[in-house]
């Protein structure tokens, strides 16, 4: 029986490609990647890239199971949250938020 997996790959930002890659049972995460041509040439993952299934980190050792979603992704440049005080403090606190439209009139908070 073949596996059918998804293989996620975002060579740059905002760009993401999708393939489908069938593997014989028992594949490997690092099998899935060899099969989608997205490792080096000795087998190893590009340099500042990690692996995961379904979003959860893994290691190219790991089984595969049918329907199996392998995501290989680039190191975060900014951190998110170091980048959301930053756009925060741009904005002011009284532009930003959950309530900063309110109703002409309406009480605080509400």
């Amino acid at each position: 029986m073949a596996l059918r997996i998804t293989l996620l790959h975002a060579p740059a930002p905002r760009v993401v490609t999708e393939t489908l890659v069938e593997l014989a049972e028992g594949a490997t995460v690092g099998d899935a990647l060899k099969a989608a041509h997205l490792l080096d040439a000795a087998g190893a993952l590009p340099a500042g890239r990690f692996v995961g299934v379904w979003g959860r980190k893994a290691r190219l050792d790991q089984p595969l199971a049918d329907g199996d979603r392998v995501e290989l992704v680039r190191d975060l440049r900014v951190d998110p949250k170091v980048a959301r005080r930053e756009r925060f403090a741009g904005q002011g606190a009284r532009g930003a938020g959950l309530f900063s439209r309110r109703r002409p009139g309406a009480k605080s908070g509400y």
